[in-house]
C-alpha cells in the first residue's frame, strides 16, 4: 500500500511539473512593424561592430609577425646568417634567396591583412590569394628544412608561419561573413512577413466591401 501511494504521489507531481501553464497572458502580442525594425537594425549593428572588432583583432597580430618579418629581412640584409634560424640555411641557399623568401612572407601576410580588413564582395579572394602564396612558400622552405642533416622543429614557422596566418583570416572571415548573412537572412524573413500582412489585410479589406 505504501509503495502504491508513494508511486500515485509521484506520478501527480510528474503530471503536474511538466503541464504547460494554462493561464492566459495578456501582455504577450507580437512584435509590430517598428519593433522588428528596431531589433533587427541592432543586430545588425552589434554583428558590424564585432565583426569590426575580431578583424582588426587578427590583423593586427599578423602584422605583427609582418613586422618580425621585416626585421628579420633587415638583419639577413645588413648582417648576413647572424640569425640562427637563418643560419641554419647558409650552406644550401644564397643570401638574396632568404631575403626573397621573407619579402613574399610579408606580401603573404599584407595581402591578407588587406583581404581581412576590406569592405568588398572580393575580400575573399585576397585571402585566398594569400593562401596559395604561402603554400608556395611553405614548400620552398620544406624543401631546404628536409636537406638539413637534422630537421630543425624551431624554425617549422618559417615554412607554416604565414599560411597559418592566411588560413586564419580566412575562417575568421568565413565565420563574421556566415553571422552577417544570417542577419542578412533575418531581415528577408521581415520583409517577407510584412510582404504577406499587407496582403492579407487588402484581401479581408476586400471581403467586406463585398
Amino acid at each position: 500500500m505504501v509503495i502504491k501511494k508513494l508511486t500515485k504521489n509521484w506520478r501527480n507531481y510528474r503530471d503536474q511539473d511538466l503541464s504547460l501553464p494554462t493561464r492566459d497572458d495578456e501582455d504577450f502580442r507580437p512584435m509590430d512593424v517598428h519593433e522588428q525594425e528596431e531589433l533587427v537594425r541592432s543586430l545588425e549593428k552589434a554583428q558590424a561592430h564585432q565583426s569590426l572588432i575580431w578583424r582588426r583583432v587578427f590583423a593586427g597580430l599578423l602584422s605583427c609577425y609582418a613586422a618580425f618579418l621585416l626585421y628579420s629581412i633587415f638583419r639577413q640584409a645588413t648582417s648576413p646568417w647572424e640569425l640562427r634560424y637563418h643560419a641554419y640555411f647558409m650552406e644550401d641557399i644564397d643570401s638574396w634567396m632568404v631575403v626573397s623568401a621573407d619579402w613574399v612572407a610579408v606580401l603573404t601576410c599584407s595581402v591578407a591583412i588587406i583581404g581581412l580588413l576590406r569592405d568588398s564582395e572580393y575580400r575573399r579572394h585576397y585571402i585566398l590569394y594569400s593562401c596559395v602564396a604561402g603554400l608556395v612558400l611553405a614548400v620552398f622552405w620544406l624543401h631546404y628544412m628536409l636537406r638539413l642533416p637534422r630537421f630543425r622543429w624551431d624554425v617549422i614557422w618559417l615554412p607554416f608561419g604565414p599560411i597559418s596566418g592566411a588560413g586564419i583570416c580566412l575562417y575568421v572571415d568565413h565565420l563574421l561573413t556566415e553571422s552577417s548573412e544570417e542577419v542578412r537572412k533575418l531581415r528577408g524573413y521581415m520583409h517577407t512577413q510584412i510582404s504577406l500582412t499587407n496582403k492579407i489585410t487588402l484581401i479581408q479589406r476586400g471581403g467586406r466591401k463585398r
